[in-house]
């Protein structure tokens, strides 16, 4: 396999692995006040909690994010892997809603 094959198959890969975590977080969000700052607190609940963790260690070590401890560490992979799945300030994830104009109530 050539470095260019290989470099497609890891972009893949990074899109993948980007729409999974958006796709986890977006299935537990649920309506909700933002912090001041605009953070959005998200709980996802075991198995997925376990899934996303892997998904942002995976992350972490990809991007080399460090923090002072595991859990920034992985804040710091999920808002790379968010700017990858194109979340910004205007996302659905922040106003508290799924995405695609579905509201779930």
């Amino acid at each position: 396999m050539i470095a260019s094959e290989r470099f497609e198959r890891a972009a893949v890969l990074g899109v993948a692995v980007a729409e999974e975590a958006r796709r986890l977080l977006r299935l537990h969000l649920t309506a909700g006040e933002a912090d001041p700052d605009g953070t959005v607190l998200v709980d996802v609940p075991y198995p997925d909690a376990a899934v996303v963790a892997a998904l942002l260690d995976v992350a972490a070590e990809c991007f080399g994010e460090r923090g002072d401890s595991v859990e920034e560490t992985r804040q710091a992979a999920l808002e790379t892997l968010l700017q990858l799945a194109d979340f910004d300030e205007e996302s659905q994830l922040n106003g508290g809603a799924p995405s695609g104009g579905e509201r779930r109530g």
